[in-house]
Order: C-alpha cells, then sequence, then structure tokens
C-alpha cells in the first residue's frame, strides 16, 4: 500500500532526515527490516536531544523502551534522496507514553510503527512518574485527538 498523502508535516511531529547507506540493502536489493529498528531509534534519540526548549540543559534520560511493533507497508529500495522518520506521540499515561513513528519520503509511507516507552529511574532501578518538563515535552509532540 502507498501513501498518495501528500500533507505537510503536522506542527506537533519531529522529524529526522537521513540518507540511506549502502549497508542498509539486503541481498534482496532493498533496505533489511531490521535496520528499521535504527532509524526509529535514532528518529526517537534526535527527538529527545534536540529539543529546543532546553536549551543546554540535559536531555532526557531513563526512558526504556517496553513495546515496538512495526508495519512495513512498501519496500524500501536505494536512492539517493532523503529519508525521514515523522514521530510524534499517540498516548501518554503518568509514567509511559506510545510514540508513533512514519518512515517516509515525499510520495511513500515505508513504514509505520509504535514504541511503547517508560520512564525508568536508573540509579534506583525502578519505574517512575514523569517530571514537569517531561510532561511537557510529551504534550508538545503529542498528536490531537482524532
Amino acid at each position: 500500500m502507498q501513501s498518495g498523502d501528500e500533507r505537510p508535516t503536522a506542527d506537533f511531529r519531529h522529524v529526522y532526515e537521513f540518507h540511506l547507506r549502502f549497508g542498509d540493502i539486503d541481498s534482496q536489493g532493498h533496505v533489511n527490516n531490521v535496520k528499521f529498528l535504527g532509524y526509529l531509534e535514532d528518529a526517537r534519540l534526535e527527538m529527545f536531544h534536540s529539543d529546543p526548549v532546553r536549551k543546554g540543559e540535559e536531555p532526557i534520560r531513563g526512558m526504556v523502551v517496553a513495546r515496538h511493533e512495526i508495519d512495513y507497508v512498501t519496500p524500501l529500495l536505494p536512492t539517493v534522496d532523503p529519508i525521514r522518520v515523522e514521530t510524534w506521540i499517540t498516548q501518554a499515561r503518568a509514567a509511559s507514553f506510545t510514540l508513533a513513528y512514519e518512515v517516509r519520503d515525499d510520495e511513500n509511507v515505508y513504514a509505520r510503527a509504535t514504541s511503547v516507552l517508560v520512564a525508568f529511574d536508573v540509579e534506583n532501578n525502578r519505574l517512575r512518574r514523569f517530571t514537569p518538563y517531561e510532561r511537557d515535552f510529551i504534550a508538545r509532540y503529542r498528536a490531537p485527538a482524532e
């Protein structure tokens, strides 16, 4: 299924853009499905570390992935054009949120995915609630109710 979705990127979405590497292509001539997890991780880390509101403060820390789901929509073939991962938050609770992704270019959606992330206190090795800053961060990237 290809997306003819020509809508502009929504304001609440973070956009991570990259170019494919030769090593991303498998023997079948398309991007190996395992590589998509790396793209999601790169987009997620950039989203957390490039927040303009923090301006020099520590990035968000202590988020662990509790679950990933990926739906592969169409094969991603070698291209010199940039690929982007659009990321936004679809659901939030006191200590977890769901991050949605689309791996796409201007014409196609190659994969859709979600990750459930949980706030984690690394020092005490236990779950924790979000800080006020994290709640504000989540609110900025939260998709409006559909």
